[in-house]
């Protein structure tokens, strides 16, 4: 067992962890809210259970995972009046990585919290958003507006930096001149980027991935991390430095020196609807992307069916079998026309029949990024510590730390003042993913609870005494990290795209970028390959 100094140490460096211990340890109640890898791993570790006839059901599609791409992928039948399906999740709610939760306080995430403003170009995306009532207009150039309750309010984000907060995550304040220098040129670096069109008139870089550019002169920008392309470019400032790994532990889980640089561009470019532009706004609600999760459920919960992780899927000659099993002993079968496999690959690998013993190249392509999340509820807002202090952001975020720091869920209410839960984000970085996920398991949610409130002490030195809970969430396979080499120039994402025997992938993992846009873009498509193999079988 590691020390309370050992193991803050190992997740937030040791400097902090001397400082935290230097204070009594207090951690308020809470729980580990859900526990997402339990079914997961008797489904990795279990053998599939060998069902009689009469439990079998027949059925025109099953969709396997209930997260975004999963109900995006049911959203999409029913708008076509197909019906003749189920979905199947293994956690007791919908949403995967964008689940939401709330208590007395406030609803607020446990993932994913908000989406970036699409462009007309992203003609599905924006239809959806109209039907609920977020997007609500086209200005003079026809691009979508968006309603004020739906766009994130301001102050959105600040940055603490040098003992202090600065608005904005880039802190601006007592900057040299070759530092304002390298910050310009890396905007005009971007804004070429974002205007950059190949010989199809294609993007560079677009949201969703697929309506961009696979240009072979971009995407060898796949060959190299983001740290080597800056160094590569002639970028040194350390603010700017700093300001592109987060980007990148933001985004993708992973430090600027273990991301590709092709996605480190993408995160920039994709936003900027042209040169000379601000990134694209923000939209987010209190509970993050669950706000779009239960709009999505609502319209297809019929065929949901929780608590059912699905163990094997079995093509056959004119059909596929699907066996899944619940948290009790319990099983239940599906011979399907066909299935949409809307969970991430690497279930796929311990799912799909014929792939366990042997798996095909590109799913070693595939590496995911271990999470812990924790929100905290307070009965109060922190004190402003100086006249000269900045009050909450949206976004709050410490440029020493490991963490991403915290959004606040009330934010988006108007209430800057009382209770509040704070949503608190920390990647795992480690250059082995799995040593990351050993040590995300190896601590329970006292520690993680601890480690949450001993890193926001810094800046907040009264949390542990406004804190009345802390809930936590480990995800051991949060989201896909775009390693170079691997995945936008390897052929990985288009492998991965491509049907197998009745079995149709749906995931934001297919794009190497995890966003709420790309997951809806890849249920949407997957559904609408199903639906031409289903009903022309029907016809």
């Amino acid at each position: 067992m590691l020390s309370r100094r050992d193991l803050l140490g190992a997740m937030l460096g040791a400097p902090l962890a001397a400082a935290a211990c230097k204070s009594p340890k207090r951690v308020p109640d809470g729980e580990m809210a859900f526990r997402p890898d339990e079914l997961g791993h008797r489904v990795r570790d279990g053998k599939p259970p060998e069902l009689s006839a009469d439990r079998v059901t027949d059925v025109g599609v099953v969709i396997v995972g209930g997260g975004v791409a999963g109900l995006s992928a049911a959203r999409r039948l029913l708008a076509a009046g197909y019906d003749d399906f189920v979905l199947l999740e293994l956690d007791g709610a919908v949403g995967g990585t964008a689940r939401s939760g709330a208590n007395g306080t406030s609803a607020f995430p446990w993932g994913a919290h908000y989406i970036t403003a699409p462009m007309k170009e992203n003609a599905d995306l924006v239809a959806l958003l109209r039907e609920l009532g977020v997007a609500n207009g086209v200005d003079a150039v026809g691009e979508p507006t968006f309603g004020e309750e739906h766009l994130c309010r301001e102050p959105q984000e600040r940055v603490w930096d040098d003992g202090g907060w600065h608005d904005g995550i880039y802190a601006h304040d007592g900057e040299t001149e070759d530092e304002k220098r390298q910050f310009a040129r890396f905007r005009e670096v971007m804004d070429a980027f974002a205007a950059l069109r190949d010989g199809r008139g294609r993007r560079a870089f677009a949201v969703p991935v697929a309506m961009g550019s696979d240009d072979p002169d971009l995407t060898k920008l796949d060959g190299l991390t983001m740290s080597d392309w800056m160094a590569r470019e002639g970028f040194t400032s350390e603010r700017l430095l700093w300001l592109v790994d987060y980007a990148c532990r933001d985004d993708f889980g992973a430090r600027a020196t273990q991301a590709s640089a092709w996605a480190g561009v993408h995160y920039y470019a994709s936003r900027l609807l042209g040169p000379g532009r601000e990134p694209q706004p923000v939209l987010t609600w209190p509970e993050g992307n669950g706000w779009l999760v239960k709009k999505l459920h609502a319209r297809v919960k019929d065929h949901v069916r929780t608590g059912l992780a699905v163990c094997d899927v079995s093509p056959e000659a004119d059909h596929v079998k699907v066996t899944a099993i619940g948290k009790v002993p319990d099983a239940a079968g599906y011979r399907a026309k066909r299935v949409i496999f809307a969970a991430p690959q690497m279930v796929a690998r311990a799912v799909v029949r014929p792939w366990r013993d042997a798996p095909p190249p590109h799913l070693a392509h595939f590496r995911y990024g271990a999470w812990m999340v924790a929100n905290l509820t307070l009965s109060g807002r922190p004190r402003l510590r100086a006249k000269t202090d900045r009050m909450m952001a949206w976004d709050n975020v410490i440029a020493e730390s490991p963490s991403l720091g915290y959004v606040v869920a009330t934010h988006q209410t108007g209430r800057d003042h009382g209770p509040t839960v704070l949503t608190y984000y920390l990647p795992l970085t480690d250059d082995d993913p799995n040593v990351s996920r050993r040590r995300l398991y190896a601590a329970g949610r006292d520690e993680w609870a601890d480690v949450a409130l001993a890193d926001l002490e810094v800046v907040h030195p009264e949390i542990r005494k406004l804190a009345t809970r802390v809930d936590v969430v480990r995800w051991g396979h949060a989201i896909l990290r775009p390693t170079p080499g691997l995945f936008f120039a390897s052929g990985a994402r288009t492998a991965a795209s491509a049907p197998f025997r009745g079995v149709h992938f749906a995931h934001t993992d297919l794009s190497g970028v995890a966003l709420f846009e790309e997951a809806f873009f890849h249920g949407t498509r997957a559904a609408s390959e199903v639906l031409e193999v289903v009903r022309g079988k029907e016809t």
